[in-house]
């Protein structure tokens, strides 16, 4: 087992967040081929059932089967935070290399761009690109993935650049890399640690953005299981029925929770320095 791995194991909030994470990814996989119930039929007869069998987490205003929408949602969950990280990651990259290892009016005019980019919240970058091409899972993913990219850019950048004066950067340069191997080899490994916790807040804010624009009616359509949507529909009746908004409010904060903590404990686990410092401070002190 890789060191890290081991290190994030014996976390307990790492432990947690694993455990969760890969619960949710086996449920999104697993409801793609089956739920208890079809997520879009409706039952009127049953509506509002009680948590009990067959339907566990009990039934909504039309008598679809709560448990069946949460799974069906667990999948646009997956794929909006998935997706939202990998455009956050490239977007990230590219700016913070642009902005660290390129000529002087580059890094200067990427400076420039971040810092105006960051001034936009991720809702209103969604609403906007909403306001063009309409409400749909790509506009949650575009606007997380540039809202986050340009953090993780801002974030990532003095990093590359303090890694970039580093000896053994020197060294490779010395000995015939260019940039990019460079970029590969030496500069992105270092960072890392950095990297990993800013895309853990990208997808876990992912997730929030995906339930609150469609909650808003800018996120998934009506016909796409969502956690969402779903809250939407049934914090109506709320104080007629509060359980039934408790299952998926309480699948958004789990998750979420579950990727922050992951974040957090992946960033000790990769980060040498944190674990330099830690020997530090439990040595005692040699009196002389």
């Amino acid at each position: 087992m890789p060191h890290w791995l081991r290190a994030l194991w014996q976390s307990a909030t790492g432990r947690f967040g694993l455990i969760t994470v890969a619960v949710v990814v086996v449920v999104a996989l697993l409801s793609a081929f089956w739920t208890p119930f079809n997520p879009l039929t409706t039952d009127i007869p049953n509506r509002w059932g009680v948590p009990g069998w067959p339907h566990l987490l009990g039934t909504d205003g039309t008598g679809r089967d709560i448990l069946s929408l949460i799974m069906a949602g667990t999948r646009t969950t997956v794929f909006v935070s998935v997706g939202a990280g990998i455009v956050a990651t490239i977007i990230g990259i590219a700016l913070a290399a642009l902005g660290a290892l390129t000529m002087r009016w580059m890094r200067e005019t990427v400076a420039v761009l971040v810092d105006i980019l960051i001034a936009f919240p991720v809702l209103i970058i969604a609403m906007m690109i909403s306001s063009v091409w309409g409400g749909s899972l790509w506009v949650v993913i575009w606007a997380v993935g540039i809202g986050f990219g340009v953090n993780i850019a801002r974030v990532t950048r003095p990093e590359l650049r303090r890694v970039q004066q580093s000896d053994f950067v020197l060294a490779g340069r010395a000995s015939g890399l260019t940039a990019s191997q460079n970029l590969m080899r030496h500069l992105l490994p270092n960072v890392a640690p950095v990297f990993i916790v800013q895309l853990s807040w990208s997808m876990a804010v992912a997730v929030l953005a995906e339930a609150g624009l469609s909650y808003l009616g800018f996120g998934a359509s009506i016909v796409e299981p969502s956690w969402g949507i779903l809250l939407a529909d049934l914090q109506r009746y709320i104080s007629i029925h509060p359980l039934s908004v408790v299952w998926p409010g309480l699948a958004i904060t789990l998750t979420v929770l579950a990727l922050n903590l992951l974040g957090d404990a992946l960033r000790e686990a990769t980060d040498p320095t944190l674990h330099q410092r830690s020997a530090e401070l439990h040595t005692p002190a040699v009196i002389a």
